[in-house]
């Protein structure tokens, strides 16, 4: 009864209602959990559902902060649920933070990771760190005080370009439900008091093999966080990026920052429906897509040239230096990147498809399959 009780007048914030925050959340609401509060500005998409158990087909285009409430609320109407339907910044991570007894970081991003991070070091609160990555997942908790935290084991985010992007890597859904599991234990722990869990400890799971590693983390003396003598002082953006996405032409900003396309195009970005009427009139344009193949495979631009990102450093001499070529991917992010490596290898005549071909999808070619 002591225990049930300390959960009731526990809180816990949830940042991101997707694939991890999906079954930390239903099993948080299960457990009691007297304050659960959820955070995500994006909206639900069919391809999330693999995954991300919250939501369901019929809410497919809806606020996912909605369909996470709803869904906890079916489970426990005993419960307060708080939704903050924003996207996480430096301007308001710490009044979310400063709300809740627990952190979960359920995000998928790393700009969001670091924020997160950063403001339980500086108002003490754990955080229940979880991510995953096609077959393999990870789970740590970072108590200030008690243990390690993220940038003890990771002091900076990595450029942009150096790691694959969230929505390009892809992930076994049901990896994304035993972490969250995990997450959710950690959190419940973590409201009782009781045991050490993963404090001081970096879990990995192998869903290929199904084995769990543990390696043992200490805190970083020279961490710029949270070591003898930290630099980090205060909470700032990150510029790094991931898992950008199109929903729907021209009303969804891009999780980069980037706007959807519009019929105003600066010199180096073209919209969708400019670059289908430019191909109509008959300009000559070389189209490059620097998506991997299997992504091609599923649709693609009509009379395209397909260089994935990776290997376009080692193919230059593939293109003609006096076409106009126009680069797209899926969203938009890696062929900015594209765009950006030709410019410093000397092309000059570059445009990037605002969007990619999700914009190009929801624009120009609705038949067209998505993914």
């Amino acid at each position: 009864m002591d225990g049930q009780r300390r959960l009731k007048a526990g809180s816990v914030l949830i940042v991101g209602a997707g694939g991890l925050g999906s079954p930390a959340g239903m099993y948080l609401a299960a457990a009691g959990v007297g304050t659960i509060g959820i955070a995500d500005f994006d909206d639900i998409d069919l391809s999330n559902l693999q995954r991300q158990i919250f939501h369901a087909t019929s809410g497919v285009g809806t606020s996912k902060c909605q369909s996470a409430k709803l869904r906890m609320e079916e489970i426990n109407p005993e419960i307060k649920i708080v939704t903050h339907d924003e996207r996480i910044t430096a301007a308001n991570i710490e009044i979310l933070v400063g709300q809740y007894d627990v952190v979960i970081d359920a995000t998928d991003n790393f700009a969001t990771r670091y924020l997160i991070n950063d403001a339980c070091v500086l108002l003490k609160k754990p955080n229940v760190y979880g991510a995953i990555y096609r077959f393999e997942g990870q789970a740590s908790v970072f108590a200030p005080g008690s243990g390690p935290c993220y940038r003890c084991l990771f002091p900076f985010p990595p450029q942009a370009d150096a790691v694959p992007n969230c929505a390009e890597g892809g992930v076994l859904g049901v990896l994304a439900g035993m972490i969250g599991v995990l997450q959710a234990t950690e959190a419940i722990r973590l409201l009782l008091d009781i045991g050490t869990g993963l404090i001081g400890k970096l879990l990995i799971y192998d869903a290929m093999e199904m084995r769990f590693d543990t390696v043992n983390i200490k805190r970083n003396l020279d961490c710029p966080l949270c070591g003898d003598n930290p630099t980090i002082k205060s909470i700032a953006d990150t510029e790094f990026a991931c898992a950008v996405k199109v929903v729907e032409a021209g009303t969804k900003a891009a999780a980069d920052g980037s706007a959807g396309s519009s019929a105003n195009d600066s010199d180096d970005e073209i919209s969708a429906t400019a670059l289908s009427d430019r191909l109509k009139s008959g300009d000559r344009l070389f189209l490059l897509d620097v998506r991997n193949p299997e992504e091609f495979v599923l649709c693609n631009l009509p009379g395209c040239n397909l260089i994935p990102l990776p290997e376009l450093s080692k193919r230059l001499s593939d293109l003609d230096r006096s076409q106009d070529i126009v680069v797209y991917c899926k969203s938009g992010a890696r062929s900015r990147r594209a765009v950006q490596l030709l410019r410093e290898a000397g092309f000059q005549k570059l445009t990037n498809l605002t969007g990619g071909i999700l914009a190009w999808i929801a624009e120009v070619d609705p038949s067209m399959p998505g993914y």
